[in-house]
């Protein structure tokens, strides 16, 4: 389904951003980091044609469709069945070499749009927000001149090698361990084929140096709309937890699982009248019945600048995945007080007892949000310190003008 909103003649800049889902809605980190992309070349004068996968596990009505990004160039929406079986899954693992990802979001008709928009919209760079849709690269470069960008969301290859090495079940673990490394060859051999990668942390862009060392890389971290995010902000919110993230994503389920499980008893008989909130998207019937005394599942919510606008403390217990974890950034602007471990805040320039506090361990986590509850003039000024650092370096406007200078150089 196509929605285009276009000005009779089309300037000389020209974008085509492929996603492997809908940007929409905001309430998870990709799409908010997708969003802000769009709005960013929007700004800087682009002209920007969005294709999108509408898939089947986050299907968007075509009522919703028609009244989100009313205002680019053109929007449109391939119906995509991505959904996981266990047929396909033993398939690709028995008779492939690529990963499961990149199969299932390989779509005939989505091919074949895509070569109509590319000799009708002539675009001057094509860009991709997800590895796995690398596959439509020789496909760009047989009927298009246009330069080609990656964007890093994350590096692909570590996060499932995360998971693997966190899994306790051993046919589990064995099955990560080969799609991890599926996953970081296919990875590596992509990243050769763009004129540019942009990496959303610094990490990242150093990971694709030592396998690369002539790739042409430029860090731009997810920009944040700081103004947005302060205005729906409680002034005095409450000094409660929570957590938001969509939990159709393995760190995210596991994260949760960890906190409630081995966590929680910890904090609950430390500081027993602690409140602690969970939601985000498609919330499994499993997860929500880790709820108990101190602890809510709240599920998936409509409004998330709501939900977390009366509520002081993110807590973010991640020990696999990577990138930049946007509700971070997010939670930082709006002066909340994040307590998360080393590899959930990776990628965000801050410092630990300054900007958030670091917790590693159970009994870490129960130490530090006792420590915030006892001190909160001092839990106050690590906020205000991490809302300041945002404003100042996760800029959305400030960020969107380098990459768009970036990409002209290249033209």
């Amino acid at each position: 389904m196509c929605f285009i909103f276009a000005a009779e003649q089309m300037p000389s800049r020209r974008i085509l951003i492929l996603y492997n889902r809908i940007p929409y809605p905001l309430n998870d980190g990709g799409n908010i980091a997708v969003n802000a992309m769009i709005e960013g070349y929007k700004r800087e004068g682009w002209q920007v044609y969005v294709l999108a996968m509408n898939t089947t596990r986050h299907p968007i009505a075509d009522e919703t469709l028609k009244n989100i990004y009313t205002d680019i160039y053109a929007f449109e929406a391939i119906p995509v069945d991505n959904s996981i079986n266990t047929k396909g899954i033993v398939a690709n693992y028995l008779f492939s070499t690529k990963p499961n990802h990149v199969q299932r979001f390989f779509v005939p008709v989505f091919a074949d749009r895509l070569v109509e928009i590319l000799l009708q919209f002539a675009p001057d760079v094509v860009q991709m927000e997800s590895v796995f849709l690398s596959s439509y690269t020789a496909l760009i470069r047989k009927n298009s001149n246009a330069k080609l960008a990656l964007r890093m969301h994350n590096v692909e290859g570590q996060i499932w090698a995360r998971l693997a090495a966190e899994t306790a079940n051993r046919f589990k673990k064995i099955y990560l361990r080969n799609l991890a490394e599926r996953i970081r060859k296919y990875e590596i051999a992509a990243w050769k084929n763009y004129d540019l990668l942009i990496g959303i942390t610094s990490t990242d862009a150093v990971e694709v140096k030592k396998h690369i060392p002539t790739a042409n890389v430029i860090t731009i971290p997810v920009g944040i709309e700081v103004g947005e995010l302060v205005a729906n902000n409680n002034s005095n919110p409450d000094w409660i937890g929570y957590h938001i993230g969509a939990m159709d994503w393995l760190p995210n389920k596991e994260a949760m699982q960890w906190f409630i499980k081995d966590i929680w008893p910890l904090v609950h008989k430390r500081t027993p009248h602690f409140l602690f909130e969970y939601a985000g998207r498609n919330m499994p019937v499993d997860m929500k019945m880790l709820q108990g005394e101190g602890v809510v599942c709240v599920g998936e919510v409509a409004d998330a600048a709501g939900f977390i606008a009366d509520k002081k403390i993110l807590i973010v217990p991640l020990r696999s995945g990577g990138g930049i974890r946007v509700k971070i950034l997010e939670a930082m602007a709006a002066e909340k007080l994040v307590i998360c471990t080393s590899i959930a805040i990776q990628g965000i320039d801050v410092v630990p007892g300054v900007h958030f506090l670091q917790a590693d361990t159970e009994q870490g986590f129960a130490d530090a949000i006792a420590w915030a509850l006892g001190h909160k003039p001092e839990a106050q000024a690590i906020a205000h310190n991490a809302s300041a650092l945002v404003k100042t370096n996760y800029n959305a406007a400030s960020l969107g003008a380098k990459l768009s200078k970036r990409l002209l150089a290249m033209l």
